[in-house]
C-alpha cells in the first residue's frame, strides 16, 4: 500500500480518500498550466482560478504557489475528494484564498446561469476523465474519476468556455491519441488554441500526453514544443527538473 500523502516544498497532499492519488499527470499540469506570460492577463497574471475536478487538491495549491494574488476555487463532484481536498487546503500556506466545492461543472454552471458575468476565471485548469471506451472500473470513485461518463470532453470544453474571462486561458493535460479531438472540440467550443506541448516518458516515437491551453481569443501563432521526462536510463532530463524543481523535495 502507498503512503497516504506525498510531501511537496511547500505543501503536503493527502490522498488516501480520493480515488486518483497524486501523480505525474497532475504535477506536470499545475507546473505548467496557464498563458506563456502570466502578465497578459489583467496585467498580474490570473486572478480567479477554478480547477475541475480537483480531487486531492494537487493542480489548485500548485497553483495558489505560482501565482500568489490568484483566489483558487476547486470543484468535485465526489464528496470524499472534495473534503480531503478542503482539508489539504485548510493545512496549506494559503488558506485563505483556497477554497472547494462538493460540485459538478454541470451544476456549477446550471447555478450561475442567472449571473455568468460574476463567475468568470481568467485561469481553468482540468486533469479531465481520459477513457471514453474502455470497460469501466469496478471501484465506483475511481470509475468516475477515470472514465468521462459524468463529464465528456465536448462538455468540458463547451462549460468551460463560457466561464472564461475574455483574457482567460484553460489548460489541460490529456492522453496524446486525444489530440485531434480535443483541438475539434475547442474549436466547436470557439476556443483558440494557445500553447501545446506534447509529453513524452521517454525518448520514443510516440507522446504519452499532450498539455493544451485555450483562449477565447486567438493568437497569431499557437506555440507547439515538446517535453521529454526521462531519459532511456529513466533519469530525470533537464527540462522536467526545470518545470517541477520549484514542486519536488528531491531538487
Amino acid at each position: 500500500m502507498g503512503s497516504p500523502y506525498f510531501r511537496f516544498k511547500q505543501f503536503t497532499v493527502w490522498h488516501d480518500r480520493c480515488a486518483m492519488k497524486v501523480g505525474t499527470d497532475g504535477v506536470l499540469l499545475g507546473a505548467w498550466a496557464g498563458p506563456d506570460r502570466p502578465e497578459e492577463i489583467s496585467g498580474r497574471g490570473p486572478q480567479t482560478i477554478l480547477d475541475i475536478g480537483t480531487g486531492s487538491g494537487l493542480v489548485a495549491l500548485m497553483l495558489a504557489q505560482r501565482f500568489p494574488e490568484a483566489q483558487v476555487t476547486g470543484i468535485d463532484c465526489d464528496g470524499a475528494a472534495a473534503a480531503q481536498a478542503r482539508e489539504n487546503f485548510a493545512g496549506s500556506p494559503w488558506p485563505q484564498r483556497l477554497r472547494v466545492r462538493h460540485i459538478s461543472l454541470q451544476e456549477l454552471c446550471r447555478g450561475s446561469a442567472a449571473d455568468t458575468a460574476a463567475l468568470r476565471f481568467d485561469l481553468i485548469v482540468s486533469n479531465p476523465p481520459f477513457y471514453d471506451t474502455t470497460l469501466t472500473n469496478p471501484d465506483p470513485h475511481r470509475n468516475t474519476a477515470r472514465h468521462t461518463g459524468g463529464l465528456t470532453h465536448e462538455e468540458l470544453l463547451l462549460l468551460s468556455a463560457g466561464l472564461l474571462s475574455d483574457t482567460g486561458v484553460l489548460s489541460l493535460i490529456v492522453p496524446s491519441e486525444s489530440e485531434k479531438s480535443i483541438l475539434r472540440l475547442a474549436d466547436r467550443s470557439r476556443l483558440h488554441l494557445h500553447r501545446l506541448t506534447r509529453v513524452y516518458s521517454k525518448p520514443s516515437p510516440r507522446p504519452r500526453r499532450i498539455l493544451a491551453s485555450f483562449g477565447r481569443q486567438p493568437v497569431p501563432s499557437p506555440a507547439e514544443d515538446s517535453l521529454t521526462l526521462t531519459d532511456s536510463e529513466g533519469t530525470r532530463s533537464p527540462e522536467h527538473l526545470s518545470l517541477t524543481r520549484d514542486f519536488y523535495l528531491e531538487y
